[in-house]
């Protein structure tokens, strides 16, 4: 497993970070609209309470009636107020009396106690009106509602309706369990779909990020040959000076080099930015792989072969993976002759050493693999095959003829094809 880079590691933190930044506001705005639905649904239940012992109240104290000075409760017996009322009863209070229970439908201890009820009949005369009141009965609190029944001009007796709240309440108690359940799966659904977000969000910078380390393995691998070389090549010529002059002219050939493998890099780099297009022009591929052979510090033991090709490609990118594809097969080789030959569409390159197995065959164009005909970084010859498909081709290993491994770089040809140079040539390039 790959280590991650400070770069990485931070951007992931910031990553989870974003998340409980997430789940938190949700978490808060979940949590106002609870204990806003919780208090609207306590006040509305409440209210429905009340609104059911007033309303049975107020109709069976019209139900009832004085005359002569005497309470009739006949309607009592056949009201549906009476019969759907959990608890009723009838308070009567002759003038200056204590109020005394005239009727009780279940029995007198499913009343309040005596001191519940001379407050419920002062509250009663006081308002002239129905009012509500708790009162405990057998420990137990339950919503009251007491409406007057009028003899004349005074309050002669009070209907009492009560109701037990714990329905009500264990409803209440159900909504608010089920909303914090909500709230909290609600919460962790938020927070799954931040850090998935957030991931997304956050991918074209870990891609970036990848691409960067991935260009300065590149650049590493590219610039460290040809700035080896050019150290020896320098320190040659320092301590002979009959050897000055060609150090020079060597030193030169490098320098040139190495610009144009800067320019192909920051050429590779836009591309895989995105920020510039690959430019493709006709060019001679036989010439630019004879070229790109001659420039490698020991192109002595390649045996070129080369046919007339025209492609379509990019000059830089095309001699960087020609390049990496010779010198894979000059350090992997084990140190036997390489043959490079160049034919409309193809360059190969072919070694004679132990060979690569098939499993390996596909993985070694892979990046940051590294494996027996792999650079040390695992770049090579993932550049190729990237080289190659930015043109429209692949690039493919197979085993050799006789032993060895058989490197190929394919590309379109140009529909002027080889008719340009219908002769071969098969030569060892110079020093």
């Amino acid at each position: 497993m790959t280590p991650r880079t400070p770069a990485v590691a931070r951007l992931h933190r910031a990553r989870w970070a974003m998340t409980l930044l997430f789940a938190a506001t949700t978490a808060a705005c979940l949590l106002v609209l609870a204990v806003l639905a919780v208090r609207t649904d306590g006040r509305s239940r409440t209210d429905e309470l009340d609104n059911g012992v007033s309303h049975r109240a107020d109709g069976l104290a019209r139900t009832m009636y004085y005359n002569g000075g005497v309470l009739h409760l006949d309607a009592l017996s056949d009201d549906d107020l009476a019969r759907s009322a959990e608890m009723l009863g009838v308070l009567h209070a002759p003038e200056h009396a204590r109020p005394q229970i005239r009727y009780a439908r279940d029995s007198r201890a499913a009343l309040p106690d005596q001191a519940a009820l001379d407050e419920i009949w002062q509250q009663v005369r006081h308002d002239q009106e129905t009012v509500l009141i708790s009162a405990e009965v057998d420990g137990r609190e339950y919503q009251w509602a007491a409406a007057p029944v009028w003899d004349d001009d005074t309050i002669g007796a009070a209907v009492l309706v009560g109701a037990d709240p714990a329905r009500t309440l264990a409803a209440h108690t159900r909504l608010r369990n089920w909303l914090a359940a909500g709230c909290a799966a609600l919460v962790l659904a938020a927070a799954a779909v931040g850090h998935l977000l957030s991931g997304r969000a956050m991918r074209p910078a870990l891609r970036g990020l990848e691409q960067q380390e991935q260009f300065l393995a590149e650049a590493a691998h590219e610039l460290r040959t040809p700035l080896a070389t050019l150290r020896l090549v320098v320190e040659g010529g320092s301590t002979s000076p009959a050897r000055a002059p060609h150090a020079l002219d060597e030193a030169m050939r490098l320098i040139d080099r190495l610009g144009r493998l800067v320019t192909g890099l920051l050429a590779r780099a836009r591309l895989e930015a995105g920020t510039q297009d690959i430019e493709l022009t006709p060019l001679r591929l036989d010439q630019l792989v004879e070229q790109t052979v001659e420039e490698l510090p020991d192109h002595t033991g390649v045996t070129l072969t080369t046919d007339a090709a025209i492609v379509d490609g990019d000059p830089e990118l095309l001699a960087q993976a020609v390049r990496n594809l010779v010198e894979n097969a000059l350090r992997h080789g084990g140190g036997t002759p390489v043959d490079v030959s160049v034919t409309p569409g193809r360059v190969a390159v072919r070694d004679h050493g132990p060979g690569v197995p098939a499993k390996d065959h596909t993985r070694v164009f892979e990046r940051r693999v590294t494996g027996p005909t792999s650079t040390g970084t695992g770049t090579g010859l993932a550049i190729v095959r990237w080289v190659a498909e930015l043109h429209g081709g692949t690039a493919r290993l197979s085993p050799a003829p006789s032993g060895g491994t058989l490197a190929e770089l394919l590309l379109p040809q140009h529909p002027a094809g080889a008719s340009s140079r219908p002769s071969s040539t098969s030569h060892t390039p110079s020093e």
